[in-house]
């Protein structure tokens, strides 16, 4: 018998973002921003907002090459503030040019990529790590779920979306698991009583399968955009069917 899948959305998970750009130290740099709206909550390894908590915008903010600000918390607020943006929201950053992003949907699922290789590597290799804050991130993930998700699915939601990202990487032909600055941010709705909360996101689980999908193509073809140098925004928009089993 064939089962009964959720129906999809009839709004996206998460609406295209708003392009903003402003000149910082002499250059011409982009931000991508996202209103997320009431009831939703995030989880994110951002250096602004990051943890479990309900988030009411994510920011993606380019920076010049060669950033070094020790305060990039203070520095995503401000350009946050700068935004007309108010409430707990969520900060990334990447030297990547985020105008040139890619975008994927699977069945509700929405992910959204920016990316940039040059510095990329394999997580565990010999030497010790460095204390202090990272350079901005080159591969940023933000994804949304349409769908409430317990604190464990979350985790587990992110750890999807990396096994995703690393999948892309090593199918297009980088020997790498990422770059040590990559972040992630994952977007769902916030539980409330009386109403169901999926309690997995693994790779085989429902919605886990849609964002592992999602965020595969998108990092896919945010990578093969970095690779070939392409100008100006490649949003890459693909609906996957959802399988019927």
């Amino acid at each position: 018998m064939t089962a009964v899948l959720p129906p999809h959305p009839a709004t996206p998970a998460l609406r295209a973002p708003r392009r903003l750009s402003r000149t910082e130290d002499g250059e011409r740099l982009h931000a991508l921003l996202w209103t997320v709206g009431p009831g939703r909550r995030a989880i994110s390894s951002a250096v602004l907002g990051g943890g479990i908590g309900e988030r009411a915008w994510v920011l993606n903010a380019q920076v010049a090459h060669g950033y070094r600000r020790t305060d990039p918390e203070r520095h995503l607020a401000s350009l946050a503030a700068d935004a007309g943006l108010s409430g707990a929201g969520v900060g990334l950053m990447t030297a990547a040019d985020v105008s040139a992003y890619a975008h994927a949907g699977d069945a509700g699922v929405e992910a959204f990529v920016t990316a940039g290789v040059d510095v990329r590597g394999w997580a565990a290799r010999p030497g010790e790590g460095a204390e202090g804050a990272p350079e901005p991130g080159t591969i940023n993930v933000v994804v949304a779920v349409p769908a409430a998700l317990t604190d464990a699915a979350l985790v587990n939601a992110v750890a999807t979306a990396t096994e995703a990202k690393v999948q892309a990487l090593v199918g297009s032909g980088h020997d790498c698991s990422g770059t040590p600055t990559d972040a992630v941010c994952v977007v769902a709705d916030t539980p409330v009583p009386g109403q169901e909360a999926h309690a997995f996101a693994g790779p085989r689980s429902l919605w886990g399968a849609r964002l592992a999908r999602a965020v595969h193509r998108a990092v896919r073809d945010a990578v093969a955009g970095a690779r070939q140098g392409r100008p100006g925004t490649a949003d890459v928009t693909r609906e996957t069917p959802a399988p019927g089993y």
